[in-house]
């Protein structure tokens, strides 16, 4: 054999072992390839199932924010009322205090004193009450 037939010879080995190489890496690349179309088959299907499971979800929060709005709305005029209610006793306080101060400066006896501010306080409570009827309607 001459240095040129040992060349084509090495140089036909060469060419086979990377062929051999390509080959390989080719399956292994195709391998590959068709775990990630089943993978992505895998990922699609759950991701519509969670959709579909979102959009119920979605649905019930909708249908429950309706329901307390709907209740919230019942419920203003009682806090309404309740605030209505406050501010009618505190003026009613602020009322008595006031007439309470005045009877006690006048110098009067204690008894006619006592029986003054019961009176006084008595027509402030009925003054107090006409006024929360006339706004309630």
């Amino acid at each position: 054999m001459t240095g040129g037939g040992i060349a084509a010879i090495i140089a036909a080995v060469a060419l086979l072992i990377l062929v051999l190489f390509i080959g390989l890496v080719l399956v292994n690349a195709s391998k590959t390839l068709s775990e990630i179309n089943r993978s992505m088959a895998v990922i699609t299907r759950d991701v519509d199932l969670i959709s579909h499971e979102a959009e119920g979800i979605m649905a019930n929060a909708n249908e429950l924010l309706e329901d307390v709005n709907g209740k919230v709305a019942t419920i203003d005029p009682l806090f309404q009322a309740v605030a209505d209610l406050s501010e009618s006793t505190s003026d009613l306080n602020q009322a008595t205090r006031r007439l309470a101060g005045r009877v006690n400066h006048t110098g009067k006896s204690k008894n006619t004193g006592k029986v003054a501010t019961a009176m006084n306080v008595g027509k402030g409570a009925m003054n107090m009450y006409k006024n929360h009827k006339v706004k309630n309607k």
